[in-house]
């Protein structure tokens, strides 16, 4: 025998599982990302925003004070929606390690940027939302398909609906964007409830102590400088923007997507593609929706920095095209109509429930 070879190097390879198959396509896909140099970060990026974000929030605040009693504070108020509503995005990509190293470092950017800047529960929101990560739109794994006022799953619409029920259920779709416009009233609820109850919180304190100085401080400003009605109509001005603002970024992402049956087993690249959708429009819907609508390529890569998911788009679609994974884009329009025709089918079709074609041949995968 060659002394420089071994009986296994000439010998044919294993088959793999299917399970070891498709970890070896995501472990390729990332080894390109990486080689790209595409999940470095980009601090000077992060740290402008957020310079420029509280320079805004404070040119704001100086504003309000010099309008004063007038009614042109609601277009201020939904000036300031569409700030606090970066500033979200901003704390998104905290709560998602993109902008430092440290763990550390990204936690506290988050409960300044949450907490302080935006009066919304760090803690309550990550929880949340590392669970829709980890499984979208997975029946009884993702929150964000949780029945509610809206129903995203005939599983969830039970025949028994009758009456207001009944009707509202089966106009959900066109209801849904109206809705949203508390949406933003309940964000902040939820996440109060949250660190002022039972709820699982990592920094309790310190999240109830910038809550409270950031909503406290903020309705005292409020109803200082505006008399009491007007006061009322700049808050439901600015959280009723905030919230259709929140949503109308959100939706397109997952909404009308495949559901996934509880007892579905996709592997990680799949699973995050076939249930995201990318939103197209160039630079001013990358500014809007504050890169979200990368949804493919931020569900595949979560800590990679925004800047970086417009570049890294080309490889992940032409990967998928490779593979003959389903890549789903339209524009923001489109997927809006896509939402609203979702949502009604759920609430008039609940003897013919929405499957997931694309997820049943991955059932069996181990």
């Amino acid at each position: 025998m060659d002394v420089a070879t071994t009986p296994y190097e000439n010998a044919p390879e294993a088959p793999m599982s299917p399970r070891e198959r498709q970890v070896s396509e995501f472990t390729a896909l990332t080894r390109t990302v990486q080689e790209a140099g595409l999940m470095r970060r980009r601090y000077g990026y992060y740290w402008t925003r957020f310079v420029v974000l509280t320079l805004l929030l404070a040119g704001i605040g100086v504003a309000f004070v010099l309008i004063g009693d007038s009614w042109w504070q609601l277009a201020l108020a939904a000036v300031l929606s569409l700030v606090l509503g970066q500033v979200m995005f901003l704390g998104h990509d905290a709560a998602h390690r993109q902008i430092f190293r440290s763990g550390r470092w990204n936690d506290w950017a988050s409960l300044v940027i949450a907490n302080l800047y935006a009066g919304m529960s760090y803690g309550w929101w990550n929880h949340k939302h590392s669970r829709h990560h980890a499984k979208p739109n997975q029946v009884g794994a993702d929150p964000d398909i949780d029945s509610g006022a809206l129903v995203f799953t005939t599983e969830d619409l039970p025949e028994a609906r009758t009456g207001m029920a009944a009707w509202f259920a089966e106009r959900q779709g066109w209801l849904f964007f109206p809705l949203l416009l508390l949406e933003g009233l309940n964000l902040h609820v939820s996440g109060v409830k949250t660190i002022f109850g039972r709820g699982e919180v990592k920094r309790r304190p310190v999240e109830m102590v910038f809550v409270t100085l950031r909503l406290g401080g903020y309705l005292a400003l409020v109803f200082w400088v505006l008399p009491v009605g007007m006061a009322f109509a700049f808050l439901g001005v600015q959280l009723a923007l905030f919230g259709l603002y929140m949503g109308a970024v959100f939706a397109p992402n997952h909404k009308g997507m495949p559901i996934v049956p509880k007892d579905a087993k996709i592997d990680f690249l799949r699973r995050q593609v076939l249930m995201s959708r990318n939103v197209k429009g160039g630079r001013v819907i990358d500014e809007f929706m504050g890169g979200l609508n990368y949804q493919i390529e931020h569900h595949l890569f979560p800590n990679m920095a925004r800047p970086h998911l417009r570049r890294v788009q080309p490889i992940v679609r032409e990967f998928c095209a490779s593979r003959g994974i389903a890549y789903s884009e339209t524009t923001m329009l489109k997927s809006y109509g896509i939402v609203i025709r979702y949502l009604n089918r759920v609430g008039l079709a609940a003897r013919d429930p929405f499957q997931c074609p694309l997820t049943l041949e991955y059932r069996s995968a181990r």
